[in-house]
């Protein structure tokens, strides 16, 4: 028979962070603290409004760009919260989740052989969308001397005449590293000069710590040239219902929605109600979840210092990324041999890239006393280590 699979899907890697979920989900006893996804259920009055949407018999299509209302409510959430103006009916797309967004925003700019700047480590879709798009992911190694933020030097070094697209992941998955103004700036400006696109993926833009996000299309000259992607998921504790939405210049959303119209139709149509709920009276939610979040961080950074575990302080997101490089085993031995002798899964930092060497990813989207468990065993395996 011929080969009938393509090149470009067969060279692609499975996702680095299923493999040790997948594991752990038949070990028994076993704590995973490898996915990133909340230990909150979806806010009560969110879950209401989706079962009263089905209630009212709300199951058909919506318009392929999302629920007005929904719409009308990313628009004036960007307003109060970035201080810009996004038109609800014309630069608005409601997709199925952020990754969705990230794909089809992706193929809506990329000609083959464009390149991409992507930042690592970061979250596992965008080098795969970026190469089933056409174009040539060109990586830069962020460094923990930096506190894994992108520095204006990375950005023009990695830039040529070839140069399509930076993707911005701040809030950062997997490090918790944020981007403040005053990093924005300098970055902006280099993008600017150099006649870039930027995907400004935001999923994490509720969930900070030490200021409230600042999103790069609230600096001048960058609304026009960014697509900004955030959803419902984190911040909400939504992940199951897989809504998120992309907002960009009108030019740039008629070709995403053409993409979504023929692979996706539209995003579940109860869960674009529950996400009009969500933006609507879900401040009070987030506010709770961050808190309880930012708890957890601390006790991690706290546990971490006691043990002597290196392990510069995130800022964002849920997730904390220890080095391990004192023990001379790669990330991926580590994370088995933890996970083989004290039952409990984290992920290694290759599978954010490879300067994920000597990282894992722990993520902190989980209750107290399952992190308190943990720990101790993580206490356990590494003085085992430090005493061979």
């Amino acid at each position: 028979m011929r080969e009938f699979l393509s090149e470009k899907v067969t060279n692609i890697k499975p996702s680095g962070i299923r493999k040790f979920f997948d594991i752990v989900s038949e070990m028994k006893d076993a704590i995973s603290l490898g996915v990133g996804e909340p230990d909150f259920d979806t806010p009560w009055h969110i879950r209401d409004e989706g079962i009263y949407a089905f209630e009212r018999g709300k199951t058909f299509y919506t318009s392929n760009s999302g629920l007005k209302d929904l719409k009308e409510e990313i628009s004036a959430y960007i307003k109060r919260s970035q201080g810009i103006v996004y038109n609800p009916a014309s630069e608005v797309i409601v997709t199925v989740g952020g990754s969705e967004a990230i794909d089809i925003g992706l193929r809506a700019v990329i000609n083959d052989g464009d390149e991409v700047i992507v930042p690592q480590p970061s979250y596992v879709s965008y080098v795969p969308c970026a190469v089933m798009a056409g174009a040539k992911p060109v990586i830069i190694n962020l460094k923990a001397e930096n506190e894994f933020r992108l520095t204006p030097e990375q950005l023009q070094s990695a830039i040529t005449p070839k140069t399509k697209m930076l993707i911005l992941p701040y809030p950062n998955n997997p490090t918790g590293a944020i981007m403040e103004r005053e990093d924005l700036e300098k970055i902006a400006k280099i993008i600017i000069e150099n006649d870039i696109l930027v995907m400004s993926d935001e999923i994490y833009a509720e969930l900070t710590y030490k200021e409230k996000h600042v999103s790069i299309v609230s600096l001048d000259g960058m609304r026009e040239r960014t697509i900004l992607i955030n959803g419902f998921s984190k911040a909400y504790a939504m992940t199951g219902w897989r809504l998120g939405y992309a907002c960009a210049p009108d030019w740039l959303i008629k070709q995403m929605v053409k993409i979504h119209q023929f692979a996706i139709m539209c995003a579940p149509t109860t869960s674009q109600y529950a996400g009009v709920e969500a933006l609507k009276n879900g401040d009070d939610d987030v506010k709770m979840m961050r808190q309880s979040y930012n708890q957890r961080r601390r006790f991690l950074m706290d546990a971490f210092k006691k043990m002597g575990l290196d392990c510069f302080e995130p800022f964002g997101a849920f997730y904390v990324f220890p080095c391990i490089k004192e023990f001379g085993m790669t990330s991926e031995e580590f994370a088995t041999k933890f996970l083989q002798e004290e039952k409990v899964a984290v992920v290694p930092g290759t599978a954010f890239g490879d300067c994920g060497e000597g990282y894992l990813r722990i993520s902190y989207a989980y209750s107290l006393d399952t992190l308190k468990i943990a720990i101790a065993r993580l206490e356990k395996f590494i003085n085992k280590l430090r005493h061979k």
